[in-house]
């Protein structure tokens, strides 16, 4: 996994909490307002093990929500004809990703939001894995494509209260992509050559993005 030196880390969690403590501003009344973090970056680049790290860190007040929870099913990507290509844009349900998202900004007392997650051991999107409380203050939220501006993706920006990217020395970031594949089954020539002409590709998309983030984050090994 990437490393983060404890200064780093603890600079990040502090930041993220400085978000869950937000409140909505001057005036009498003043309450807690539920806020959403994002953090992007291309596969392999650490954002979910940075995303657990946070949470974890934050105890009660953060949960976390995976873009990843709304992958197509492989069935639909076979009926389609892009289970080749799994992970590039048209492959998740944006549309619902963003549903979600204006959703868990707008908490209704009283009411918990369920949010899909995805397993890396089926390969598929489980629904109604992530229970989001309405107290919840801070819902972080990683994934590819949260920098995106094209299509169904460009209004999730919009629906972030802010965005880190995080950057992993490519080299580095492919070798690690490469055991995760090996890791949940694939012989290693094909998760080679999947990462090759699948998840990089997805990179170099996922990469135009960094410039409309609020924190660039680098990562060593």
């Amino acid at each position: 996994m990437p490393v983060m030196d404890a200064q780093q880390i603890a600079e990040l969690t502090a930041r993220a909490r400085r978000l869950a403590d937000s409140d909505d501003g001057p005036g009498s009344g003043r309450r807690r307002v539920r806020r959403i973090l994002g953090i992007a970056g291309p596969p392999g680049a650490g954002k979910s093990t940075l995303a657990a790290a946070l949470v974890d860190r934050l105890g009660g007040l953060a949960v976390l929500v995976p873009m990843d929870g709304f992958h197509l099913a492989q069935a639909e990507l076979n009926r389609l004809g892009r289970a080749g290509r799994k992970g590039a844009p048209d492959t998740f349900d944006a549309t619902g990703y963003t549903a979600l998202l204006a959703r868990l900004r707008a908490p209704e007392p009283g009411t918990v939001v369920y949010a899909p997650a995805f397993d890396r051991s089926l390969e598929e999107p489980v629904a109604g894995s992530i229970a989001v409380g309405p107290g919840t203050p801070l819902v972080i939220t990683e994934g590819n494509y949260l920098l995106h501006d094209a299509g169904a993706w460009k209004p999730v920006r919009t629906l972030l209260d802010e965005v880190w990217f995080l950057e992993l020395d490519p080299v580095i970031r492919v070798r690690r992509l490469v055991d995760r594949h090996v890791h949940h089954g694939k012989d290693r020539p094909y998760a080679e050559r999947w990462v090759r002409e699948s998840d990089e590709a997805n990179a170099r998309l996922v990469e135009r993005g960094r410039d409309r983030a609020d924190l660039v984050v680098p990562l060593s090994d």
